[in-house]
């Protein structure tokens, strides 16, 4: 953007001025810290000009927003057009609980509908098996069959609102009960819209909630990208997810580069299956963490953005511009939330937000202040949706397309995840590939050195967080937690006994006889048979059940 000359008197002048200004300024007081660097731990420059983005094309590198290579956003009109969708992630207790969440929710003006599970049904267990003892609506909502589905979703307009859904080993199975309980309520499948998370990648990279061994997994997901390239056009059929890498401990870079690889493992499995790059690849999303350190996650999106388009374009070969746009939920950072002076949190997650609307995102969740206790309480999750529209209404960071674009360190911090993305590409590609790379633990010791290095800057204060290792009050807890219904879990189990009580079992064996099957010719879009049992009102214990016993169950190495 600078001629050669140009930039070589900035350099000289930015050196001259460090000899000379900032030596005499330093004499009298000195720096707070040295060495300055992000949560990453990528050193951060004293000043960044023109100088350091020497080799910026504006058309290659940053372009116009709607236009490749979509740096500065996917849409023309940002989000003067259509705000961000403002999707706050929600489930506890029963079905019922979380329903009345989120028709209050709803009411309070959040425009998505996002579903946490229970840990069971994460698992692929029912509310009532041996293993989900204890468990039961403690991280989300139970949903052990579609009379679970039915009660979750009833009278909430799936016709209007799009939902996601965050579940992975068993996310085929979730998908088929909603599919069916929206069918039943006479609204067709192809009218629906939402996300189902099904990134099973980042489960044995990070979030450790896997079923199946890696083959079997990916053959569930690229049979969910097939079917709902078909049959759902509004459906996102997965959301590739670095929030649960950031959240085991990796540094944005890292976030950055295993997210977009598994993106590109799946792009892979699913042309492999045969499928048309631009009849799958503009359905595909991505879900991404949104830290404290406020520029690096700004950059980090527009990164994300540029990496994707070039390719799909260039080396996948995807015509469809569509194709080649990354679009992206977001949510606040979980992990940097604290129990200690949990009022604090609202500060954190308002800037976290605020780096990822100026950061571009499509979609937003943010935490509540009290998460690092509980599951939120109705007082907290509405302080966090507020946060969001006051952002939307009252800033005005929404009146311009990509304010931060330009600015001499969000370009040099874009440009530098970039490269650090590529240089982890090269290193999985010579491993022979993502999946190979996990399976042999590259990733997870990655991410485990990263987590380690942060948390022993904390405990040695080399990095501070606010009522943890300074600033430090002892006070009384004063916020309100949430209290669940003490009778739900008897309540849910009185309704899988019924749905097990009054099905026709017959035809429940049937269709888990048939689903069997087709797990084991292993060339069946497993989602009709799926869609059968679930419609048979078959538990999803039975379901994962068949493929438990015709997969096995993936017991992962130990790679430390």
């Amino acid at each position: 953007m600078h001629d050669k000359s140009t930039v070589q008197h900035i350099r000289e002048s930015v050196e001259h001025w460090q000899t000379t200004d900032v030596q005499r300024a330093a004499s009298r007081l000195s720096e707070r810290r040295d060495p300055f660097t992000t949560i990453s731990g990528a050193a951060v420059e004293r000043l960044y000009t023109p100088a350091d983005l020497a080799d910026l094309d504006y058309d290659r590198d940053l372009g116009l927003p709607g236009r490749y290579p979509f740096t500065r956003g996917v849409h023309p009109t940002g989000y003067r057009g259509r705000l961000w969708t403002m999707r706050m992630f929600s489930g506890f207790g029963t079905a019922e609980e979380t329903n009345a969440r989120f028709k209050y929710l709803l009411a309070q003006g959040q425009t998505g509908l996002s579903v946490a599970f229970d840990m069971p049904t994460l698992y692929g267990y029912d509310s009532d098996a041996a293993e989900a003892l204890g468990e039961f609506g403690k991280c989300g909502v139970a949903i052990s069959s579609l009379a679970d589905m039915e009660a979750l979703l009833d009278g909430l307009p799936l016709d209007q609102v799009t939902t996601s859904m965050t579940i992975n080993g068993p996310a085929a199975i979730i998908w088929a009960m909603y599919i069916a309980a929206a069918e039943r309520r006479g609204i067709p499948r192809a009218a629906l819209g939402g996300t189902i998370q099904n990134d099973i990648l980042k489960e044995f990279i990070a979030q450790k909630e896997f079923l199946f061994p890696p083959a079997p997994s990916m053959r569930l997901v690229t049979d969910t990208i097939e079917f709902g390239s078909r049959e759902l056009p509004k459906w996102n059929t997965i959301s590739i997810s670095g929030y649960h890498i950031r959240e085991a401990g990796a540094t944005a870079g890292q976030e950055l580069a295993f997210t977009l690889a598994d993106g590109f493992a799946y792009v892979e499995a699913a042309l492999a299956r045969g499928l048309a790059m631009d009849d799958f690849a503009p359905r595909l999303s991505f879900f991404f963490n949104v830290h404290n350190e406020f520029f690096e996650e700004v950059a980090k999106f527009r990164a994300a953005r540029r990496i994707w388009a070039r390719a799909l374009r260039e080396k996948y070969g995807a015509k469809d511009p569509r194709s080649w746009m990354l679009r992206t939920h977001a949510q606040t950072s979980g992990v940097s939330l604290t129990a200690q002076q949990p009022e604090v949190n609202v500060v954190r997650v308002a800037l976290q937000a605020l780096a990822a609307v100026l950061g571009g995102t499509q979609s937003l969740h943010t935490n509540s202040m009290d998460e690092a206790l509980a599951l939120p309480s109705e007082k907290a999750a509405t302080i966090a949706l507020r946060t969001q529209q006051v952002i939307a209404e009252e800033s005005g960071v929404a009146s311009t397309l990509d304010p931060l674009g330009g600015s001499f360190y969000v370009e040099a911090l874009t440009d530098r995840l970039e490269a650090e993305a590529n240089d982890y590409f090269r290193k999985i590609n010579a491993l022979g590939g993502m999946l190979r790379a996990i399976e042999t633990g590259f990733p997870q010791r990655e991410i485990a050195e990263a987590a380690f290095r942060y948390q022993q800057e904390i405990d040695t204060q080399q990095r501070t967080v606010v009522g943890v290792n300074d600033y430090v009050a002892d006070e009384p807890l004063t916020i309100p937690l949430l209290q669940m219904d003490p009778e739900g879990y008897e309540r849910q189990l009185a309704r899988l006994r019924r749905v097990r009580a009054g099905r026709d079992n017959a035809a429940v064996t049937a269709s888990l006889a048939r689903l069997t099957d087709a797990a084991r010719d292993g060339k069946t879009n497993l989602m009709h048979p799926i869609l059968e049992a679930v419609n048979a009102y078959a538990t999803l214990g039975e379901i994962t059940g068949v493929f438990r016993q015709v997969f096995g169950e993936y017991q992962e190495p130990v790679f430390f």
